[in-house]
């Protein structure tokens, strides 16, 4: 496996974006306090391990027999890492409605929620299927690399939503204001164009 470093550094920006994910831990951290989190951080990271597989057990074989499937897959990622970029930097600060009233605690339906909309989010899928398998090396073991990224993510995508639960209230006011919001939106946007020129570049 090559360039895992340059793996961690993109699987934390893309945990760290501004996103649904980040939205629904915000809401549940104001709503049910810390240990309401845990349920829907641990449905994220489970997403994300259903969709690596999905991705990666087909897409991988294919990107280790073709250079033609590589080359075309990688210029999509680029694309679609400048696409991201642009649009966070865009992007106005989040849009954090939080509800009031009886909120519904319970682990299974936080945990419920959360996998569902990591399944249905456009920029997990897109991210395992475009460029998750750039980085598994075709003359290594696929499987051992495979677990290795996917558990990777995984515990990148929980430890950084355990970080936006534990300082949801002191972060909450910075990230919805308009200076804090744009602050967080290019700094991300910014190191996905970043990340979009180096995967572009990038040799098999």
């Amino acid at each position: 496996m090559h360039l895992y470093l340059l793996f961690l550094l993109m699987a934390t920006a893309t945990a760290l974006s501004p996103g649904p994910g980040v939205v629904m831990t915000l809401s549940n951290a104001l709503r049910l306090g810390r240990r309401g989190t845990l349920g829907g951080i641990l449905g994220i990271a489970a997403g994300a391990l259903v969709v690596s597989a999905l991705s990666a057990t087909s897409l991988g074989v294919l990107l280790a027999t073709s250079a033609t499937a590589f080359t075309l897959v990688k210029y999509v990622g680029a694309a679609y890492l400048v696409y991201l970029g642009i649009r966070l930097w865009r992007k106005p600060g989040l849009n954090l409605q939080v509800a009031t009233g009886a909120a519904d605690d319970r682990f299974g339906r936080r945990f419920i929620e959360a996998l569902v909309l990591q399944l249905s989010n456009p920029k997990v899928v897109l991210f395992f299927l475009s460029i998750f398998p750039q980085f598994i090396d075709p003359a290594g073991d696929f499987q051992t690399q495979f677990v290795l990224l996917t558990l990777t993510y995984a515990v990148i995508v929980a430890l950084v939503h355990l970080g936006y639960a534990m300082g949801a209230k002191r972060i909450r006011g910075w990230l919805t204001s308009e200076r804090g919001g744009r602050v967080m939106n290019r700094t991300a946007g910014s190191t996905f164009l970043f990340f979009g020129a180096v995967l572009a570049s990038s040799q098999r």
